[in-house]
Order: structure tokens, then sequence, then C-alpha cells
């Protein structure tokens, strides 16, 4: 068993994190790259929990996929910023390199990818994140050709990530937007279908509502139900 197969069974617990870079790729959202004290190993689709202290000891924490290749000496994370969000508000609007944030991870079992399944990621807006963190471990590995990954974004500056996914050779689609190679809307069985060669698991990560289509998109295309992960993100209350 190899070090990136252990990792899922370990049991976690807070530390801190120093923000060391922070930037604003769209509008709604922050991404922040943290060094972890007494890091551990992640696989790729793990999570963390960001807990915020307030002087009168209240606390709120929020759950964020990870990003980065595990063998980053950073934790990357990209965070969109939710109205009345109390942990997004505070890493989009205040956060500074520098500051300290109590974290706890890496998290999860079973929406992670173990490099050796062939498997396909759909994927929508900020529901991309653990689909880089995994075409960044793929790409470190070489098991590129395992992975394939869809991308679904309002438009093309709303996507987090956009360049980098498509030179790694996701399928961009665009809901509210034309491109050279296909008409706005989502992703279709027919664009789809093709994609599914081969795939033994299937990845679905996005709001509520995405999810809801990515999942019955992938039933009508033949993928067994106990293929599909999914991942479902929105505020909380």
């Amino acid at each position: 068993m190899s070090a990136i197969d252990d990792v899922s069974a370990v049991e976690t617990s807070w530390s801190t994190g120093r923000v060391i870079e922070k930037e604003l790729p769209t509008p709604d959202t922050v991404r922040l790259r943290l060094h972890v004290e007494d890091r551990l190993r992640h696989r790729p689709g793990q999570h963390y929990l960001i807990r915020l202290r307030a002087p009168d000891d209240y606390t709120a924490q929020r759950s964020y996929s990870i990003a980065s290749d595990d063998d980053d000496p950073l934790v990357e994370f990209l965070v969109e910023r939710l109205p009345d969000g109390e942990v997004s508000e505070f890493l989009a609007d205040e956060a500074e390199v520098g500051d300290v944030l109590e974290v706890r991870g890496p998290i999860g079992r079973w929406f992670t990818w173990d490099v050796q399944t062939p498997a396909l990621c759909l994927v929508g807006g900020t529901g991309v994140v653990p689909a880089v963190s995994m075409l960044r471990t793929a790409r470190r590995l070489g098991r590129v050709d395992l992975l394939r990954v869809v991308a679904v974004g309002r438009s093309p500056d709303l996507l987090p990530y956009r360049a980098e996914l498509a030179h790694a050779g996701a399928t961009v689609a665009y809901s509210r937007v034309d491109t050279d190679t296909r008409p706005a809307g989502a992703p279709t069985a027919a664009e789809i279908q093709p994609l599914l060669e081969g795939v033994e698991l299937a990845y679905v990560c996005g709001s509520a509502r995405f999810a809801a289509y990515a999942e019955t998109l992938l039933l009508d295309c033949g993928v067994e139900p106990q293929a599909i992960r999914v991942e479902r993100f929105g505020p909380t209350g």
C-alpha cells in the first residue's frame, strides 16, 4: 500500500495554518495558500475545516476542499464568498497574508481518488476544486490518462482555474456563454457519453442544483448509482 493509500485513515486534530498567499481570482472567490503546522499527507478529494474564533470565544467553521497536490509545500483552498457567510466573508475581505487560522484536516474518505481507478469528474463552479487537486496529482504521477474532467461555469471570468483546466485537457462548458466549440448550455448526454468509456468512478461536485443535474445526467448515460460520488455545497445555517 502506497503513502497516498494510507492517508485517508489518519486521525486528524486541530492545528494552525499561516496564510502565505492570498488573491481574488474572480469577484466572488478568494484563493488562499497556507503553511500548515504538523501537516499530514492528503488524498485528492479531501478537505479541511477552517475555524474562526472571536474575542468572546464564539467560533464558526466551514469545510473547504483542497486544491493542491500533496507534493505542494502549501495547502491551497479556493473559497466562494457567500452572502452572510461568516467564514467566507472573513477570508475574502479581512484575512491577510501572515494571519494564522485554525485548521483541521485532511478529512474525508469517500470522495477521494486513489490515482489508480479510471475516473470522470463532472464539476461546476467552485466545485472544480477537488478536480484540480486530482488533475495536479495525476500530472505529477504520470496518470493523466486515468482522469477526465468536465468543468462547467456560467462564463469564462467566473470559472475558477479555467486556464489550468483547459491546459490539462479538461472539457470546459459555459452555461451562459457561447464558445467556438459549443453553444451556451449545460453538458449533454451526447457530450458526456464518449468520456465515460472505461471509466469506473464518477465524481460530481458543485451546488445542490448542479449536483442534482449532473447526477441525473450520469445515470441517464448508464453510470451505475454506486459508481457516482457526489459532494454538494452551499450556504450553511
